[in-house]
């Protein structure tokens, strides 16, 4: 059988599906799939709320797909009501304090690990009980504190016993895309991902708008990359499904697209019967031919290391915001005091170490960027010692921004008509300088600021109140915050907001658009190293900047300047929603 050289696919079979299925049935829509895509892997779902599928309903069905060269593994969706009794618990996910819930689920994953050499956990794998057995056995623990560990326990009995009844059965367990709330109702990646043989990353982020967790669409990327960055090796792929694609395929197409360019080493389509007739599949099909030759062309991917510890909370999923502003990140667990530039975010507070670690990293000649939530979580452990900045509780309405960098000869006035409010960030002039200015009734704010300490630098970056307000700062103010977090790439855009830039170790780049018109991109080239790029599908060649930026000069009465790199500036003609082109640098002499 035929499959992508560059990736797996694969359908989780849901349990109401199996449910009563024929032989006949299942070969029927399994011939469907393959009419349309290259299916390696189906997961089969031996359980789900409250439906039990016994073996010889998982064997028929297994040998199906077996017999049409699909691999099978089992799954189980936690959902459930034991002895009839519904627990006080979101989705009837199981307490994990009752004794006969944690006898039940043990049951369940026996039963699968005799008719699977591999399990995958769907995403219910987390306790929000708080059932009077919960309470007590809570004591004085914060809720986060006891949910994780007892999770733990659970992990550890339920892996323990597959490998009893299966010594060979892998067993993945699946993370779902709302990572800033795992620790309060007990996922535990930090302990979890060494306890379990692998992970898996749901890169379902849907729709932005009308959406309780407001997740942005970035998050299909910087989740799997999250994920890889805390199992090294060992995420096994991601989860998409149709949801928020009802008026917009191209929704679906980009939850595997942006998965794929993470290196997402699979990806798991929920649920099988959902994309029977549907026209979704054959648009897949379509798009994952394309997907699989750009992805043999490109490199490992990189990005500014932002700092995303365990159990973190605070600026919750800002940095996907901050990827949609063509920003590429590159999520890690641990402080990387080996990276050129770093990101942190209210987040990283969480680290009890962190502003030892960054005076260290910047003082040495590092780069960082923080937030004003990290300035506000920090700014009365230590990190008052690196700036001048300080919050306050006054607030301000925006509409017009300015770049100021000292670096720049422009000083151009952007103006929006969709105004964003501020937390005020005040300065001392002259000892902090800013980037990023807006104006309002005769004031000024800082947006982005820099500091010097020892050797390096820091910028702190002002975020408005809402962080949708992001995409409203105007193209050139964005130029300019872009441009800092590419202090040492080859390449950054100068766009508006609702971009996506993927960089990649072997000098290639991809560009994704989430625009509702068509428009014309600035890449930005930095360096003399590189003379442009080109397309790495059509092998269309940018040679021809429209413009070579100025070069920094001495400002006021100062001495010097800080020295940059050329910059090219090309016009890349692009697309609206879902339109992406990947592209290489290009060295002199090619």
């Amino acid at each position: 059988m035929e499959h992508y050289k560059n990736f797996k696919l694969a359908s989780l079979v849901f349990a109401y599906y199996i449910d009563g299925k024929t032989e006949e049935e299942v070969e029927r829509d399994i011939q469907f799939y393959l009419k349309h895509v290259k299916l390696n892997k189906a997961y089969i779902e031996s359980h789900r709320a409250l439906v039990d599928i016994p073996s010889e309903q998982l064997q028929m069905v297994k040998k199906v797909f077996e017999r049409n060269g699909i691999e099978t593994s089992g799954c189980i969706t936690t959902t459930v009501l034991v002895n009839n009794e519904p627990k006080p618990s979101i989705f009837d996910t199981f307490c994990f304090t009752d004794p006969a819930h944690r006898a039940r689920l043990e049951e369940i994953v026996r039963h699968t690990a005799r008719n699977f050499d591999e399990i995958i956990l769907d995403d219910y794998f987390f306790s929000a009980c708080r059932c009077q057995l919960c309470v007590d056995a809570k004591g004085d623990k914060s809720w986060a504190e006891y949910k994780l560990q007892v999770a733990k326990e659970v992990s550890e009995q339920i892996v323990k016993a597959a490998k009893e009844e299966n010594p060979k059965c892998n067993f993945i367990i699946k993370y779902p895309n709302w990572y800033e709330s795992f620790q309060e109702v007990g996922y535990n990646p930090k302990d979890q991902a060494e306890i379990f043989d692998m992970v898996y990353t749901g890169t379902e982020s849907r729709n932005s708008n009308y959406n309780g967790q407001h997740l942005q669409r970035y998050l299909s990327y910087s989740l799997v990359r999250w994920l890889e960055n805390v199992a090294p090796g060992r995420n096994g792929g991601g989860w998409i499904d149709l949801g928020g694609s009802q008026r917009n395929i191209s929704v679906l197409l980009e939850q595997a697209e942006l998965t794929y360019f993470a290196r997402g080493r699979e990806l798991m389509l929920f649920n099988f019967p959902s994309y029977l007739n549907h026209p979704s599949l054959g648009a897949l099909g379509i798009d994952l031919e394309r997907v699989d030759a750009i992805m043999g062309k490109v490199g490992n991917p990189i990005g500014v290391s932002t700092y995303e510890p365990h159990d973190s909370e605070g600026e919750d999923q800002l940095i996907n915001y901050v990827g949609m502003c063509g920003i590429p990140l590159e999520p890690v667990p641990y402080f990387d005091e080996n990276a050129k530039t770093i990101f942190l975010t209210q987040n990283s507070a969480k680290d009890p170490d962190v502003v030892d670690k960054l005076k260290k990293y910047v003082y040495n000649g590092g780069h960082a960027i923080v937030t004003s939530g990290f300035m506000r979580a920090t700014i009365d452990k230590g990190f008052s010692d690196m700036t001048s900045v300080r919050p306050t509780d006054r607030k301000v309405t925006v509409t017009r921004y300015q770049s100021a960098n000292l670096n720049i000869s422009t000083h151009n006035v952007s103006i929006t008509d969709q105004p964003s409010t501020y937390t005020v960030m005040t300065h001392k002039n002259n000892a902090t300088w800013y980037d990023v200015l807006m104006f309002a009734s005769d004031n000024s704010f800082a947006v982005m600021t820099e500091d010097f300490y020892g050797k390096g630098l820091l910028n702190i970056w002002n975020i408005p109140d809402n962080f949708g307000d992001l995409y409203k700062i105007p193209r050139d103010a964005m130029t300019q915050i872009a441009k800092d977090f590419a202090r040492y790439s080859p390449v950054y855009l100068s766009v508006s907001p609702q971009y996506n830039l993927f960089m990649y170790d072997n000098d290639t780049f991809g560009l994704y658009s989430y625009q509702d018109f068509k428009q014309e991109a600035e890449i930005v080239i930095r360096g003399e190293e590189y003379i442009g790029f080109e397309n790495i599908e059509t092998g269309f060649r940018f040679t021809e900047p429209v413009r070579i930026n100025p070069q920094p000069r001495r400002g006021g009465d100062s001495a010097s300047c800080r020295p940059e790199p050329i910059e090219k500036v090309f016009n890349v003609p692009f697309s609206w929603t879902g339109a992406y082109s990947f592209y290489r640098l290009l060295k002199k002499g090619e």
